[in-house]
């Protein structure tokens, strides 16, 4: 396949080409992102680099697969004033929209939130020409992760349950540096009585339904989002670019002591090789994986041209 990927990050969706057995003969990127572009020239040295969205135009090659995934910061419920299509960066959908016109791909995946206001997803709806497939990537990872994805491949059913808690991709306490640890003398740790808490029933009935939600064990000091803590015996949060507080980006989690997750535990939760994002500093690593597929979901859409 010739491939071209918008907003493509750290290269994600070639991962998942390669993950669903299909070969590629051209893979061009979009992307402006230094941090990002840094990871893919290392993972994907022949990639053809296309720049900024916006001046894209007419390519030489037939274009088999368009995919991507726009910014979703105008679109999310963790945005407030969010301004949907029309903010400043969930805008550039439509740059999505101009280029597939532009390339007239034979296929297409379009992923954003799920979260994102009805309004906005019936304008994406009517624009791609498709309904939205709703996947939670908790089914093939250990991340609750809802995304929805427009595409035009066939018959995609939902991916079967793999049964992943996070206890299954954390690294060997022994690998673990103390920068990642909650520092506990600080803290207490609140318990938590709400409808997902991890009292004896709760985990009872999570482990039934092979624990597809996050086991939350309490919070230190209020009980803000970036506060609150996890049971490894669960799902993560989903991964951020961009939140903040105790559990930046990843989350806080109860796994003998608390705990923010690893970068390399982050790239599991992607689907990804570990270290995949290394050789760019730390906090760019949490970014890039915060802004990137689930590999194993978009590998398992792909699956269905075959």
């Amino acid at each position: 396949m010739n491939v071209l990927s918008l907003f493509d990050g750290i290269s994600c969706a070639y991962v998942a080409l390669q993950r669903a057995g299909i070969n590629i003969h051209k893979y061009y990127a979009s992307e402006i992102d230094k941090h990002a572009i840094a990871v893919s020239h290392r993972r994907v040295p022949d990639r053809i680099d296309l720049g900024d969205i916006r001046t894209i135009t007419a390519l030489d090659d037939t274009i088999d697969l368009l995919v991507g995934g726009s910014p979703c910061q105008d679109l999310s419920i963790a945005k407030k004033g969010r301004l949907g299509l029309d903010g400043s960066r969930s805008s550039l959908f439509w740059e999505y929209i101009r280029v597939k016109t532009l390339v007239k791909p034979k296929w297409f995946i379009l992923e954003n939130v799920a979260s994102m206001p009805k309004a906005d997803r019936d304008i994406i709806t009517r624009e791609m020409g498709v309904e939205p497939i709703l996947i939670n990537a908790s089914l093939v990872s250990a991340q609750s992760r809802k995304r929805l994805f427009w595409t035009n491949i066939p018959n995609v059913t939902q991916p079967a349950d793999r049964g992943i808690l996070l206890k299954d991709i954390l690294q060997p306490d022994a690998e673990i540096d103390d920068r990642f640890v909650v520092n506990g003398k600080s803290f207490c740790l609140t318990a938590s009585y709400s409808k997902v808490s991890a009292s004896a029933r709760q985990i009872e009935h999570n482990a039934e339904k092979k624990q597809r939600t996050l086991v939350k064990v309490g919070h230190l000091g209020t009980d803000a989002q970036a506060n609150r803590v996890y049971s490894a015996e669960g799902k993560s949060v989903t991964l951020s670019a961009n939140g903040g507080g105790l559990g930046a980006k990843t989350g806080l989690y109860d796994v003998g002591r608390i705990r923010k997750l690893t970068p390399i535990e982050c790239e599991r939760l992607q689907g990804l090789p570990d270290n995949y994002t290394d050789g760019i500093p730390m906090t760019h690593r949490y970014r890039c994986l915060g802004n990137a597929f689930n590999v194993d979901v978009i590998a398992h859409i792909l699956s269905f041209i075959i």
